[in-house]
């Protein structure tokens, strides 16, 4: 025991929970933890080294560093997103790692520069895939091959390393691949490598609740929320709240860090705060409406709790078709008739008995546990 492990995160809220449960597990295992990510976030990573991110950002702003993502919306802005930030920082990644001395690399799957730093040096690296799993079909390799492979291959040889096809699938080690969920969440063939691990979350902090909290004794519940990355309250929070402003549930709205004033005045029947631990609310509540963050959709699902899903940016489609598929929730392709949607879920239980199942499958899957076997494991096998 007692290896050099870096564990690499992009500096975003929804990976670092990955990232920082998985390097706390390594950490109470006796090992000596390099934690790799930004500024913002280094105080989630209690116990480990912190290995400085010279090129950082604050994801709550991420147009201030990265003017041509805008307002984060659209095809354009996806684009800026991939070029500018996840491989624009991609060499100096690599460079900022190769300065630290480490016998084996954990990273989330689109901190590139940290599995270019563990190829450079030749050591063993594990991928944590914070997303759903992407593959190789035949359209994906077409588009891949056409506009990606290009700028993730000019990353590369920035760090020395020779080209690879298959852009975002070239990022998964060979020899490890972390995924979150279980396979029945799945609408691709994992790659052999993958070991399913449940959900990555770190014990839950007891926070103060606010002073509205009793008035969930006894109610039907709803809870909505964007997660920490598209904030915007006019997306989703404000339309959920319009729709249902005279459903007799309670609404219980959070806003990702954004002051719960933004939301304006609240209806009657509508709670709000900037942040709730999805641990201490979800087991209380009935129905999540949701953007469709990976990370709050598996909070959901291990707590049982079926789901609308309105997709937001990114991969935020491919989750909804995921949990759409699997039977735990209805999706809608923007806000209108949410309170139809939340009503279908409360009224047909087959989309709470389909959460409650797969909630049992995540929490059987091990969790940050099982993902420090599988790293010691690869440390012993190579």
């Amino acid at each position: 025991m007692g290896e050099r492990i870096l564990v690499a995160s992009m500096p975003f809220a929804g990976h670092v929970g990955a990232m920082a449960a998985v390097s706390h597990e390594l950490v109470q295992r006796g090992h000596h933890v390099i934690a790799y990510t930004g500024a913002k976030y280094r105080h989630r990573f209690e116990g480990a080294e912190h290995l400085p991110w010279t090129k950082d950002f604050d994801d709550a702003e991420l147009n201030k560093t990265f003017p041509a993502i805008g307002d984060g919306k659209g095809v354009k802005a996806n684009f800026a997103n991939i070029r500018d930030v996840l491989v624009g920082t991609g060499a100096a990644q690599a460079k900022d790692v190769l300065e630290a001395e480490f016998d084996l690399v954990v990273t989330d799957h689109l901190a590139f520069g940290a599995a270019m730093a563990a190829e450079t040096r030749n050591v063993p690296w594990a991928t944590v895939a914070v997303t759903p799993l992407v593959a190789s079909r035949p359209l994906v390799r077409a588009v891949s091959g056409l506009i990606a492979d290009g700028m993730f291959n000019r990353m590369r040889a920035e760090v020395g390393l020779a080209p690879k096809k298959g852009a975002l699938e070239a990022f998964y080690s060979p020899e490890l691949l972390l995924a979150q969920g279980t396979g029945e969440l799945e609408t691709v063939q994992p790659p052999p490598q993958t070991q399913f691990v449940g959900r990555l979350i770190g014990a839950t902090t007891r926070s103060d609740v606010p002073d509205w909290w009793p008035e969930l004794d006894g109610r039907t519940v709803v809870h909505v929320t964007q997660g920490t990355l598209e904030t915007g309250a006019d997306d989703l929070l404000k339309p959920a709240m319009k729709a249902l402003e005279e459903h007799d549930a309670l609404v219980v709205v959070t806003t990702g860090g954004a002051p719960a004033e933004t939301l304006g005045t609240l209806p009657d029947n509508v709670r709000a705060a900037e942040f709730i631990p999805h641990d201490l609310l979800l087991p209380r509540t009935d129905v999540m409406i949701t953007n469709g963050g990976w990370g709050g959709v598996l909070a959901a699902l291990e707590a049982g709790v079926p789901m609308v899903v309105v997709p937001g940016q990114l991969d935020k489609a491919q989750v909804a078709k995921r949990v759409a598929r699997a039977g735990a929730a209805v999706t809608r392709r923007n806000p209108t008739k949410l309170r139809e949607a939340v009503d279908q879920v409360l009224e047909e239980p087959r989309h709470r008995e389909r959460a409650q199942e797969l909630g049992r499958q995540i929490k059987a899957a091990g969790g940050a546990a099982k993902a420090a076997d599988r790293v010691e494991e690869l440390l012993k096998r190579r």
